[in-house]
């Protein structure tokens, strides 16, 4: 066995950055990574000259945002691609109606009205919601109080629903009401054409990491804790458990004794979504020019429903889209080339014969990841905003949460997580850190050489 000041359990964002903090600090600090790279749920493919987010993909809104600051400061490239909370309008998007016909300007603005009036009044719905409300029962409460005939109810229910799968990969009526609250975007979004992983890059760069490090057990006490791996066990004065809640819930992972009841409680009621990105890359472009993103609406749209134009991106015509919610757990079990077809069977009610056969498909499997169990968290029915913080409660002084499951204000996002790795950080330091010594001290010891 082998003591150490603390341990970090897992090689995430919000792993990185409080091992980051701590050892510029002059604390000794271990990584115990189960993968064999680093990064966690931010994980960039690169094969045959492509590079392709596998996992987190956006910084959503760079304004006072200090993972957009750091972004700056390693010098990290970026590309503006802002698809906001499932929004509407604001920028260019090509609507097709039911039958499949492009909807005219009008058309398509007279339906972003809709659904702009309608959230303003769903957050009213949902601000005076009891406890145990779904999602999907404000919507239709929200719908209820409204003088609308069965067509536009229809199209904004379908939007909603669509926004829930797409957002948090749940469907509406298995999400709390307050699950989008904090939903908000603040400035302009952005994407990472050499990959979202040189964030993990720059952060670990220096630490003492161990991959292909597998805890199994977490033993706690207020003396200290040890953490049982695969390769032996490993003790030391505190400890940062930042894996998945996937994994906090799976039998395969025990913290022993058990989380205090004020955790359980919010573990509880938080769980993984499911959500997997499918890229389809094309010897040329067939759809709608200069949209951000094309959106199909009525039954046609059940599963696919929207795609969007990343060839800016990725420097080849390339369209995403996102399985998610049930579609995601339909399709769990279907090939890449199976998932593709139904896409291009999708894309053709559209463009008919223009459709191309694709040269690449990448399909996600985040839901078979042992280390994940899904893409990233959400709020079941009956949970609270705070379950987030909650969860994140110091417990004995020995052992911290963190991870973007743990962070109230914009949970699910890698801004969730790095803000939750720098908050432990400060808690076992036991004092303020300002966020740009994550980076500051390594980007003037680079210009200097």
């Amino acid at each position: 066995m082998t003591d150490f000041g603390t341990l970090i359990v897992g090689a995430g964002i919000a792993g990185l950055t409080a091992a980051r903090i701590l050892t510029d600090a002059g604390r000794h600090v271990v990584v115990l990574e189960a993968r064999d790279r680093i990064g966690g749920r931010v994980w960039t493919s690169r094969s045959d000259g492509e590079v392709l987010d596998y996992g987190a993909s956006w910084i959503h809104g760079v304004d006072g945002n200090p993972l957009a600051d750091a972004v700056e400061a390693y010098g990290m490239r970026t590309v503006e691609f802002t698809v906001g909370s499932y929004q509407p309008d604001g920028r260019a998007i090509a609507y097709y109606s039911p039958s499949g016909t492009r909807l005219s300007d009008e058309a398509a603005e007279r339906f972003a009205s809709d659904v702009h009036f309608f959230d303003a009044r769903l957050a009213t719905t949902i601000a005076a919601s009891e406890p145990m409300t779904s999602f999907g029962s404000a919507v239709e409460t929200t719908l209820g109080e409204l003088d609308w005939d069965e067509e536009r109810s229809a199209r904004v229910r379908e939007f909603l629903q669509h926004r829930s799968e797409e957002q948090l990969g749940v469907w509406l009526d298995d999400l709390d009401a307050h699950g989008l609250d904090d939903d908000a975007i603040e400035g302009d979004e952005v994407v990472f054409p050499d990959g979202y992983d040189e964030l993990a890059t720059h952060l670990a760069d220096g630490l003492d990491l161990r991959r292909r490090h597998v805890v199994t057990r977490v033993r706690w006490a207020p003396t200290g804790i040890v953490a049982e791996t695969d390769r032996g066990e490993f003790s030391a004065d505190r400890v940062v458990v930042t894996v998945p809640i996937g994994v906090l819930k799976s039998p395969e992972f025990v913290i022993d004794p058990p989380l205090p009841q004020r955790l359980t409680r919010a573990l509880d009621r938080l769980e993984m979504n499911a959500f997997e990105k499918v890229f389809l890359r094309f010897p040329e472009k067939f759809w709608d020019q200069d949209v951000y993103a094309i959106r199909q609406q009525g039954e046609a749209g059940r599963w696919w429903h929207s795609w969007y134009d990343v060839s800016a991106v990725h420097g080849s015509p390339t369209l995403l889209t996102f399985a998610a919610g049930p579609c995601a757990r339909d399709t769990r079990h279907w090939s890449d080339a199976r998932i593709g077809d139904s896409v291009l069977d999708a894309l053709r009610r559209l463009y008919g014969d223009r459709v191309l056969q694709p040269d690449r498909i990448h399909v996600t499997r985040w839901q078979d990841d042992p280390f994940s169990h899904g893409s990233y968290s959400y709020m079941t029915v009956g949970s609270i905003p705070e379950d987030h913080d909650n969860l994140s409660t110091p417990i004995g002084d020995v052992m911290y949460l963190a991870g973007e499951a743990t962070w109230t204000d914009d949970p699910a996002t890698v801004t969730a997580a790095f803000k939750s790795g720098h908050r432990a950080a400060e808690r076992i330091l036991g004092r303020t850190v300002p966020f740009e010594d994550i980076w500051i001290r390594r980007t003037a010891g680079a210009g200097e050489k």
